[in-house]
């Protein structure tokens, strides 16, 4: 990522540049990309491809202003950090749910930022910390987002929200490569969540916005709503104001 290309990636989330890749940096960054680039898998019910490869994602997210799920938004957003200075590694989780169900291995890709000690930095999960976390840290850790707390073992580290869902990190590191069988099967398995729902999902400043298919869902101070959009017309207009993305037609949910 050259010079041009990282003004532009920091125009599109609306961040000045870090004046050294510190700690300040790295929560400035990552507080502004949840706010200004959505959590979205439309890509797979638009027929486009998602291609795991620095062009690619740059393209998409930053020139057409777009989204993505945890393999676009924390791959490139590690590219932005080595570009600022950040020493950056990509880390395979898998996502566990409040039954204790695990996702498939590489279900998840999140990152570890070396500073003066390690720390977890994520844009891609959608509900998840404002704030970077301490990985060394095992007492709880507070952020706007809940409380949160990080456990090791058998090599493994584990994130625990208060919901009672967790993401079980392996620590050794990976390339973006390596998720490419893990984002295949995301984007085609029935039994992936991205397959069976639309989602397009932004943090706010009070809450957050998302749009599922047609129903218009905003949280604000914890009060909840739901609108149901009228028609096609009504839902390329929410994703154009609620979440800057324009397109040419409505995403069809895949059926198969």
């Amino acid at each position: 990522m050259d010079e041009e290309q990282i003004g532009f990636y920091l125009a599109r989330i609306g961040a000045a540049r870090p004046e050294e890749p510190d700690l300040a940096g790295l929560r400035v960054l990552q507080y502004a990309h949840l706010r200004a680039v959505p959590f979205e898998n439309l890509s797979i019910h638009l027929d486009e491809p998602i291609v795991l490869e620095e062009a690619s994602l740059y393209e998409k997210i930053v020139l057409r202003r777009r989204g993505g799920f945890c393999y676009e938004l924390n791959g490139l957003f590690a590219a932005l950090l080595r570009a600022l200075g950040y020493e950056v590694t990509l880390l395979a989780a898998r996502v566990r749910g409040s039954g204790g169900a695990l996702g498939i291995p590489y279900d998840h890709l999140t990152l570890r930022v070396d500073l003066d000690e390690p720390w977890l930095s994520d844009v891609g999960f959608g509900e998840f910390t404002d704030a970077p976390l301490r990985l060394d840290a095992r007492t709880p850790q507070h952020d706007p987002a809940g409380v949160y707390r990080v456990t090791e073992e058998d090599g493994f580290l584990e994130v625990h929200d208060t919901e009672g869902s967790s993401l079980l990190i392996d620590p050794r590191p990976a390339a973006l490569a390596d998720f490419k069988a893990a984002c295949w099967w995301h984007r085609t398995s029935p039994e992936s969540p991205f397959t069976r729902g639309l989602t397009c999902s932004l943090r706010t400043p009070g809450g957050r916005v998302t749009l599922s298919g047609a129903k218009l869902i905003t949280t604000e101070h914890g009060v909840r709503s739901e609108n149901v959009l009228p028609d096609d017309d009504a839902v390329l207009a929410a994703y154009r104001s609620r979440f800057g993305i324009a397109l040419d037609r409505v995403p069809v949910l895949r059926t198969g």
